[in-house]
C-alpha cells in the first residue's frame, strides 16, 4: 500500500488537472445516474398516456446524455493530458537518475534488464496512473451514486441487490494478494527476454560469425516460454477470479428481478419504477465486472512501480560534494596517495596503495598482464570510480572536492574501442563541445590525422557513421574519438591502449594525432606495444594491482625483472624506447 500511495505522488504537479477529472466525472456520472430516473418516469407517463409529459421527459433525457457525452469527452481530453505528462515525467526522472549513476552501477547491470524498466514497466505505470486509476474512481462513483438511486427508490428492494458487494470486495482482495507476486514475476521475465534480445542485437556479428542463429533462437525460445508460463499463472488466475467477481452481481439481479416483480403485480411498485431501478442495477454490474480488470491494472503497476524504485531509489554513490571547490589553474599534475581500489562484487582489491606523483606535462606508459590493475587506475583520475582507500589528486586538490562533471571536462580519454554515436562525423567530434564551430571541428580533425578519410567519405563531415560507428574501420574511429580529445582541450589526456587493434600503418598515423594531442599535456598512456610506449617520459609497472616498478626503459631493463619479462614475452615489437620526434611520413616507429 505505501508503494501505492508513493505512486501516486507522480500525479502531485497534476493536482488541478486530476481534480477537475474528478469533477467532470462526478458531472458525467450524475448525468449518467439521472438517466435511468427520467426514463422510469418516462414509462409512468406512457402507461397513464400523458404525451406532454412524456414529450418533456424525453427532451431532458436527450439533453441528459448530451451532457453526458460532453463531460466525457472533456475529461477524457484532461485524463489523457495527465496520462502523457506523468509518463513524460517518469521517462525524464528515470533518464536523469540514469545519468546520475556512477559506472559501477552499470557494470553490474544488463542493459536489456534497464530498458524493459525506463519501458514495459513505466508503460505499466503510465497506463494505471493515467486511465486505471480513473476507471476504478469511475465505478466507484458510479457504484456510489446508482446505490444512493436505489435506497431512494426503494430501500429494502436496494438492500437485496446489493448483498453480493460485500463478498465482491473479499474475492476482489484476495485476488490481488495473489496475483501481484506473479504479475511481478511476468515482469521480470519480460525484462529477461528483453535483455536477451539487446545481447543478441548487439552481438550480431559474433552470432554470424560462429553460424550460431539457431542455437540463439534455441536460447531466445527459451526465454519466451518462461515468459509465456509465467503470464499463463496469472491468466490462470485470472480466469477464474475475475468471471466469478463477474457472476457474483447476477445473484443481486436474479433476486431483483424475482422480489421487484412481485412488488409490481402486487402494484405496491410502478413499472417505470422497477424499470429505473432494474437500469440502476444493470450500471452496477458493469463497474463489478471490471474491477477484476481495475486491480489487474493496480496490481500491474504496483508490480512495475516496484522494480522502477529499485532504481530510483538507488543514491549515486559518486556526487558532487555540497561545496565544491573549483578546479585550480594548473598544469595537470596527478597524485595518487596510497590508492587502492576494490570494485562492489570483486572478492579482492583492483589496485592496493599505489603511490605515483605525475608532475604536469609528463607522459606516463602503464604497463602489466592483464588484470594488473591499468585501467582500474586511471579510471581513478577522471572519478568514474571513487578510491576505496587513500587519495587521488588533480593540480594539488583531492578530486573528491571537485564537482565531477567540472573535473571531467578537464580530462579527456580515448580508449581501445572508442564509442561513437549513430550521427554525423561532425557531431561525434563536437561531442565534447557542442558549441564547437565547424573551424575548430576541422582543425582537430587535421591534428588527429583524420582529415584524408573524412574527404573520402560520401558526405564528408556530415557522414552518419551508423551505430557505435561500425561503418567506419578501427583505426578511422580511434583518430575520430583522438579528435575529440583535441577538441576538448583536457589537461589531462587518458589513452587506453589506442593502438592495440591497428596494422602498422594505421598505427603510425595514430601515432602522428597522439604526439599531436599530448603537447603540453599530462598523458597517461595503457600500451601493449613498445611503439607505443616510445611515446613515455616515465614507465609505471603494475603487478596484481601493486605498483612494482618507475623509471625510463633502460632503467626498468636493469632494475625489474617483470619488466624484462614483459618486454620478452608481453612485447611484439622490439624497438629502443626513447623520445624521438616524429619520422616522416611512412616511416614507422
Amino acid at each position: 500500500m505505501a508503494l501505492f500511495w508513493r505512486l501516486l505522488g507522480f500525479l502531485r504537479p497534476y493536482r488541478r488537472s486530476v481534480l477537475l477529472s474528478a469533477g467532470l466525472a462526478i458531472a458525467a456520472m450524475t448525468m449518467t445516474v439521472t438517466i435511468p430516473w427520467l426514463t422510469g418516469q418516462a414509462i409512468n407517463q406512457i402507461h397513464q398516456g400523458d404525451k406532454a409529459q412524456l414529450r418533456l421527459l424525453a427532451g431532458a433525457v436527450l439533453v441528459a446524455g448530451i451532457l453526458r457525452l460532453s463531460l466525457t469527452v472533456a475529461r477524457r481530453l484532461v485524463a489523457g493530458r495527465v496520462s502523457l505528462g506523468v509518463e513524460r515525467d517518469l521517462r525524464g526522472s528515470m533518464y536523469a537518475h540514469f545519468q546520475s549513476l556512477e559506472l559501477a552501477f552499470f557494470d553490474q547491470q544488463q542493459t536489456g534488464q534497464l530498458m524493459s524498466r525506463a519501458t514495459v514497466d513505466l508503460q505499466a505505470v503510465r497506463f494505471f496512473l493515467g486511465y486505471g486509476l480513473v476507471f476504478m474512481i469511475q465505478s466507484a462513483l458510479t457504484i456510489i451514486l446508482a446505490s444512493i438511486a436505489m435506497f431512494l427508490l426503494d430501500p429494502g428492494l436496494a438492500a437485496i441487490s446489493l448483498l453480493p458487494v460485500p463478498f465482491v470486495i473479499v474475492i476482489a482482495n484476495r485476488y490481488g494478494r495473489r496475483s501481484r507476486p506473479m504479475i511481478q514475476e511476468v515482469q521480470q521475465r519480460i525484462a529477461e527476454l528483453t535483455a536477451e534480445v539487446e545481447e543478441n542485437v548487439s552481438g550480431v556479428r559474433v552470432v554470424k560469425a560462429f553460424a550460431a542463429e539457431h542455437r540463439q533462437q534455441r536460447r531466445f525460445e527459451r526465454q519466451v516460454r518462461r515468459v509465456f508460463e509465467q503470464s499463463m499463472r496469472a491468466t490462470r488466475i485470472q480466469a477464474f477470479y475475475n468471471p466469478f467477481i463477474g457472476f457474483l452481481p447476477q445473484l443481486g439481479l436474479a433476486a431483483v428481478l424475482y422480489a421487484g416483480g412481485r412488488q409490481v403485480i402486487d402494484g405496491t411498485l410502478t413499472i417505470g419504477g422497477f424499470s429505473a431501478f432494474y437500469t440502476y442495477l444493470l450500471m452496477l454490474i458493469g463497474p463489478m465486472r471490471t474491477l477484476g480488470m481495475s486491480l489487474g491494472l493496480a496490481q500491474r503497476a504496483t508490480a512495475s512501480g516496484a522494480r522502477l524504485y529499485q532504481i530510483l531509489d538507488r543514491e549515486p554513490q559518486v556526487v558532487a560534494p555540497e561545496h565544491p571547490v573549483a578546479l585550480p589553474t594548473g598544469g595537470g599534475r596527478v597524485e595518487l596517495r596510497g590508492a587502492s581500489l576494490r570494485y562492489p562484487t570483486a572478492l579482492r582489491e583492483a589496485l592496493h596503495d599505489v603511490t605515483l606523483d605525475v608532475p604536469p606535462g609528463t607522459t606516463v606508459a602503464i604497463v602489466g598482464a592483464t588484470g594488473s590493475g591499468k585501467t582500474s587506475l586511471v579510471q581513478l583520475i577522471p572519478r568514474l570510480y571513487d578510491a576505496t582507500a587513500g587519495s587521488v589528486l588533480v593540480d594539488g586538490v583531492n578530486v573528491r572536492e571537485f564537482d565531477p562533471a567540472q573535473l571531467r571536462r578537464a580530462i579527456a580519454v580515448v580508449n581501445d574501442d572508442p564509442f561513437l554515436f549513430s550521427a554525423t562525423v561532425r557531431e561525434n567530434i563536437a561531442y565534447a563541445r557542442p558549441d564547437a564551430t565547424d573551424a575548430e571541428v576541422h582543425e582537430a580533425a587535421r591534428r588527429a590525422q583524420a582529415t584524408t578519410f573524412i574527404e573520402r567519405l560520401p558526405d564528408g563531415y556530415d557522414t552518419r557513421v551508423g551505430e557505435r560507428g561500425l561503418t567506419l574501420s578501427g583505426g578511422q574511429r580511434q583518430r575520430l574519438a583522438i579528435a575529440r580529445a583535441l577538441l576538448a582541450d583536457p589537461r589531462i589526456l587518458i589513452l587506453d591502449d589506442a593502438t592495440s587493434s591497428v596494422d602498422a600503418s594505421t598505427e603510425h598515423q595514430i601515432k602522428a594525432a597522439l604526439r599531436e594531442a599530448m603537447k603540453g599535456r599530462t598523458t597517461f598512456i595503457i600500451a601493449h606495444r613498445l611503439s607505443t610506449i616510445s611515446l613515455a617520459d616515465k614507465i609505471v609497472v603494475l603487478d596484481d594491482g601493486e605498483l612494482v616498478a618507475e623509471g625510463t626503459h633502460d632503467e626498468l631493463l636493469e632494475r625489474s625483472e617483470l619488466y624484462r619479462d614483459i618486454v620478452e614475452k608481453g612485447l611484439p615489437d622490439q624497438v629502443f624506447l626513447t623520445r624521438k620526434p616524429l619520422e616522416p611520413e611512412g616511416v614507422s616507429l
